[in-house]
């Protein structure tokens, strides 16, 4: 019996437990789930791809399939390089259906054989985005709560050096 490859894909700037908990959902029904970020060479991320990578292995090193990668370009090709037929997407609100089904669209266009499967976000992570995280974090508000503990740090640390170089 073949292994069953999902990627979850985003650009986790910085990842929250709304991601973690999907991610953890889907490593009991997948073999195994590569964590993808997103390298958009048109935007400048908050977190570096480097950063964000070592701030998601750290939150997930505790699930044993989760596989954490980056790629450019598209992600069905992503796909199709680490064998995945499955893409997991999560859903916080109905306000995220439209562009997700756009997304689904264009992929299923691409790529027949990949399908894409919603999950629909843990009611208590369904407000949090990683916008709000940073905007949260950025004026010394409690993010403790909606994001793993290394990454409540590295966001200190961040806006303390941003702070620092505005000097």
């Amino acid at each position: 019996m073949s292994k069953t490859i999902a990627v979850v894909p985003g650009s986790f700037d910085p990842i929250t437990k709304g991601h973690l908990d999907i991610i953890q959902r889907s490593s009991e029904l997948f073999d195994e789930i590569h964590v993808s970020v997103l390298n958009n060479a048109k935007k400048t991320g908050f977190f570096t791809i480097e950063e964000r990578l070592a701030l998601i292995e750290e939150a997930v090193k505790d699930i044993p399939n989760v596989k954490v990668d980056y790629f450019s370009g598209l992600l069905v090709h992503f796909c199709e390089s680490v064998g995945a037929k499955q893409i997991v997407r999560g859903l916080r609100a109905v306000s995220d259906f439209e562009y997700e089904m756009q997304l689904t669209s264009m992929n299923k266009k691409l790529n027949d054989d990949i399908e894409t499967l919603y999950m629909m976000t843990n009611n208590q992570y369904s407000f949090i985005s990683s916008s709000m995280v940073k905007e949260v974090a950025k004026y010394d508000g409690d993010v403790s709560s909606i994001v793993p503990k290394n990454v409540e740090i590295a966001l200190k640390e961040k806006y303390k050096q941003l702070a620092e170089e505005e000097k």
